[in-house]
Formats: structure tokens, C-alpha cells, sequence
């Protein structure tokens, strides 16, 4: 290892659309983790419960609108000013743009809360995905994470976890299985990530 990776934190940045509680999960896991520590959150929604979050944490959070994100490079250059060593999408529901994934390659990674391929691509988010696997009787689902290209949910798979699905589940009780999944092995796989750049 070099000095400058031993004395130098990585750091990460998130973007997130929703409550974001993924996001104030790998906060957490990070605050007291002298080697990685999250930069900033960005989140396309003004009152997202991501902002909250952060800035309750004494985390940088930033909203940024369509015209910042895919026409004025607003976002692209924060980015590069910030240079992370992860980008890490927990919940963020719009497509990234090529230029940020070309400035960032293998750099940016997403959640999604199925076992892709199934259960992927545009408008497969949330309860959709939930309420689909509970249609579709299967026996289980779970979790992947995976490296962010220019498709919905396309990027190489890192990780998957799995849970079972018993028939007396609802999408809102699968949700929650999910959720913990998602709380469990979202950071630690974060962390082995950033370890193996090292």
C-alpha cells in the first residue's frame, strides 16, 4: 500500500431520490471509519428525506435539477471538484448520464432491490418491484448491487443476497426483508470495494 492510500481517505458520494434510508445507513456505518468517509449526498428532489438525512448527519447535501444533472455539467464538475473515489446510488431513480459514467469508470455502483436480470429496467423501482415478484409466485428475491452504465439496471452484478418468500408474504412484508438485506451488505460491500483499490 502507498502512503498516500494510507493516509488519504477514500471517499464516497451519494445520490439518492427517496427517504434515503439506505443513505443514513452507510453514513452510519462510515462515521467512525478512519480510512472512508461520505463527502456528500445529492438527490434530484428538493425535500427528499436523503437531504434530511444528511444534513442532520452534519452531511453535505446537495439538490440539483434535470438542466445541472444532463445539460450544464453543474453536477459533473461538483463531482470532479469532490473526486470520489464511489459513487454510490441508494434510491436514485434517474438514468446517469454518459459523461459522468466516462469520468468515473467502474467508480459508480447501484442497489436494486430484486435478483436482476429479473425484475430490472425502467419504472422497476420500489413497490413495483415487490408488488411483480408476489405476482409472479416466486419462491424467493433479494438484492443486487452493480456497476452503473448508460442502461437502467444493465451494469456488471457485484453482489446478490437472497431471502425467501413464503406464501403469506405481501410486497410490503417483502419489502421489508429486503430492506434489511439492503442495511446489511449494502456498506460492507461498499467497503470491500474501496479496500480492493488499495
Amino acid at each position: 500500500m502507498s502512503d498516500k492510500a494510507s493516509t488519504q481517505p477514500k471517499k464516497i458520494v451519494i445520490f439518492a431520490s427517496g427517504s434515503g434510508t439506505n443513505a443514513e445507513n452507510i453514513i452510519k456505518y462510515f462515521q467512525d471509519h478512519d480510512q472512508t468517509r461520505v463527502l456528500a449526498v445529492f438527490s434530484n428532489k428538493k425535500y427528499s428525506g436523503a437531504l434530511e438525512r444528511a444534513h442532520k448527519l452534519n452531511i453535505k447535501a446537495l439538490h440539483f435539477d434535470r438542466e445541472a444533472f444532463y445539460n450544464s455539467n453543474d453536477v459533473l464538475n461538483l463531482l470532479k471538484d469532490m473526486d470520489p473515489d464511489l459513487i454510490v446510488l441508494a434510491g436514485f431513480l434517474w438514468l446517469f448520464p454518459s459523461n459522468i459514467i466516462q469520468q468515473f469508470p467502474d467508480r459508480i455502483i447501484n442497489i436494486h432491490p430484486a435478483l436482476l436480470p429479473k425484475y430490472g429496467g425502467k419504472g422497476m423501482y420500489g413497490a413495483r418491484v415487490h408488488e411483480s415478484v408476489i405476482a409472479k409466485k416466486e419462491k424467493q428475491s433479494g438484492i443486487t448491487i452493480h456497476y452503473v452504465n448508460e442502461k437502467y439496471d444493465e451494469g456488471q452484478t457485484i453482489f446478490q443476497a437472497t431471502t425467501s418468500i413464503d406464501e403469506t408474504d405481501t410486497p410490503e412484508s417483502l419489502a421489508f426483508k429486503i430492506h434489511e438485506l439492503e442495511y446489511e451488505h449494502f456498506p460492507q460491500v461498499i467497503q470491500q470495494l474501496l479496500e480492493k483499490d488499495n
